[in-house]
C-alpha cells in the first residue's frame, strides 16, 4: 500500500511534502505487481533464423524499427541479438555481411521470462542485470514477445499527468526563461 504524506500542521509550510508532490497514482504501485508484461507489449517480435546472415538481419531491424531481433533454431529461442551486439561484436570488424551467420555474433542463450511474468518483476530483473531487452518465452522456450525498458518506461509514464512529466528537476523552482531566442 502507498503512504501519501500531506500537510496537516501548517498548509503554508513550503518544506512539508503535499500531495501533489508524490507523483503517480496510487494505484501504480498495484499495477506493478498486478500487471502482466502480455498485457504490456503491443508489437509482435522480430524473429529470424540462427542461420539469417548478419546482413540481412541488420537490414530487417533497420526497416522494422527494432533495436534487436529474437533468433531461433527448431522454433526453440537460442539467442538475441541488439544493437548492443551491433557496436561490441560487429562494428569495426572484418566481416562479410553476405556470409556471416546471425548466430555467430548473438547473444546466446539469453535470460528469458514467461509471459505471464509482472511489469515489477520484469523491471526488476533488467536493472539488476543491466538488460534493455527480454525476450518472453513459451512453456516450450518458442519466443512470444520481447520486452524492452523502453516500453515499460512508457507503460509507466501513462499512470502520470502530462504536468507532472514536465516539471523541473526541484518541483519548487520555476522555469527560468531563455535568454536571446
Amino acid at each position: 500500500m502507498r503512504v501519501r504524506f500531506m500537510s496537516i500542521i501548517d498548509d503554508d509550510d513550503p518544506l512539508e511534502p503535499t500531495e501533489e508532490e508524490c507523483p503517480g497514482p496510487v494505484d501504480l504501485e498495484s499495477a506493478l505487481l498486478t500487471e502482466k508484461l502480455n498485457n504490456v507489449i503491443a508489437e509482435p517480435p522480430l524473429v529470424l533464423h540462427a542461420g539469417t546472415t548478419l546482413g540481412e538481419a541488420i537490414s530487417r531491424m533497420r526497416v522494422a524499427s527494432r533495436g534487436c531481433a529474437l533468433i531461433t533454431e527448431d522454433g526453440r529461442l537460442v539467442g538475441i541479438f541488439t544493437e548492443r551486439d551491433v557496436l561490441m561484436r560487429v562494428a569495426g570488424r572484418p566481416i562479410d555481411f553476405e556470409q556471416a551467420a546471425i548466430r555467430d555474433y548473438m547473444t546466446a542463450n539469453p535470460v528469458t521470462l514467461p509471459s505471464d511474468s509482472s511489469v515489477a518483476f520484469a523491471l526488476n530483473r533488467m536493472l539488476i542485470e543491466g538488460f534493455r531487452h527480454i525476450p518472453l518465452v513459451d512453456e516450450d522456450g518458442g519466443p512470444i514477445a520481447v520486452v524492452s525498458m523502453r516500453q515499460l518506461i512508457e507503460y509507466l509514464g501513462e499512470f502520470f499527468n502530462r504536468d507532472l512529466l514536465t516539471l523541473p528537476p526541484d518541483p519548487r523552482t520555476n522555469f527560468r526563461s531563455r535568454e536571446g531566442a
